[in-house]
């Protein structure tokens, strides 16, 4: 159903339809209480007019301002510190950021430090490991050589008496020099002897292998010998074919040698002729020849453009005769000759 009156207005407590001034006493009634929401005040209980109420109020309402201007003084001091802070924090922000740059470049140098470093480990170790592979080499070596080298003494204490006896023939010899040159020479009797023992081996392994071969070489010749007679008879009678056509071919061949002669020949003559026409043509106009003899094809255009030239020359020529034959002064001097 609609309302007998729209809603307007709110009271403090939520009462509508009620104005502030109607609603002054359902407020006081309330905030003497403090168990319900909406409870009547007591009996006896005196109320606050407006004036007290409008008294408190503007009590209240100082105490808020000085409140406030003492809140917008604190709040302008924290303001200065707090831009004070925020410049101290920029400050400390760019030193920061400085440190940071100058703390990540030295830690990329020790990076670049560590890995080159390693790097170089690595190699130092490597060359360790060589190093001690080559000194076990060496003491291997070394251990051998001193193994040798008692040996060698041994070798030479039991070999001195010959020594003596070397120098003692060298002493008396007039061949040779000197005990070095004695056991040069004697070396190198021993080894010319080592090389012709071999040499004597290979020689008499060689001699057999020949022999042997020869024997296979005989029996495969005894048989060859008898497929050639064969083919020794074939050949003469395909001889005798090839001789009979080689004389013909030889028959044509001179034909065309002649032929090929010949047309030589007459090229040579022809281009003689086409030179020496090219070059009266060139006397006829007093000029000197500009084309070699080997240039045909130039020399037959300029002769070509100069005989057509003599042809027109020829023509315009009869053209003349035959007008002056015709003219009044040739036939008077035609008639006093005939008189």
């Amino acid at each position: 159903m609609p309302r007998l009156k729209p809603t307007t207005k709110v009271d403090v407590i939520g009462n509508l339809d009620l104005s502030p001034e109607k609603a002054v006493g359902d407020y006081i009634e309330s905030k003497q209480q403090k168990e319900f929401f909406v409870k009547p005040p007591n009996w006896d209980s005196a109320g606050d007019s407006i004036e007290l109420l409008y008294i408190r109020n503007e009590r209240e309402h100082a105490a808020m301002m000085r409140l406030q201007e003492e809140m917008l003084a604190n709040a302008k001091t924290q303001a200065a510190g707090n831009a004070a802070r925020i410049r101290k924090l920029y400050k400390i922000h760019a030193n920061l950021r400085k440190r940071f740059i100058e703390v990540n470049n030295f830690i990329k140098d020790c990076s670049d430090k560590k890995r080159i470093a390693e790097k170089k480990v690595a190699e130092e170790t490597a060359m360790h490991e060589e190093l001690r592979e080559k000194i076990a080499q060496y003491k291997t070596s070394i251990e051998e050589l001193t193994h040798f080298r008692d040996v060698l003494k041994a070798t030479v204490k039991e070999f001195e008496p010959y020594e003596k006896v070397l120098e003692e023939v060298v002493e008396k010899s007039d061949i040779f020099e000197s005990v070095k040159d004695c056991m040069d020479r004697c070396d190198a009797l021993m080894l010319a002897q080592v090389e012709i023992s071999r040499l004597e081996q290979e020689k008499l392994q060689e001699i057999e292998e020949m022999r042997k071969r020869m024997v296979k070489l005989t029996n495969e010749a005894a048989l060859t010998v008898l497929g050639l007679k064969n083919d020794l008879a074939e050949l003469e009678r395909s001889y005798n074919e090839a001789r009979a056509e080689c004389s013909k071919w030889e028959k044509i061949m001179a034909n065309a040698k002649d032929t090929v002669a010949t047309h030589d020949l007459n090229k040579d003559r022809a281009m003689d002729g086409i030179h020496y026409m090219y070059r009266l043509l060139c006397k006829r106009r007093n000029m000197d020849p500009l084309y070699q003899r080997n240039e045909i094809e130039k020399q037959l255009d300029y002769i070509k453009d100069e005989i057509e030239l003599l042809i027109e020359v020829n023509k315009e020529c009869a053209k003349q005769q035959d007008k002056w034959k015709l003219s009044p002064k040739a036939k008077s001097e035609k008639v006093a000759k005939k008189s």
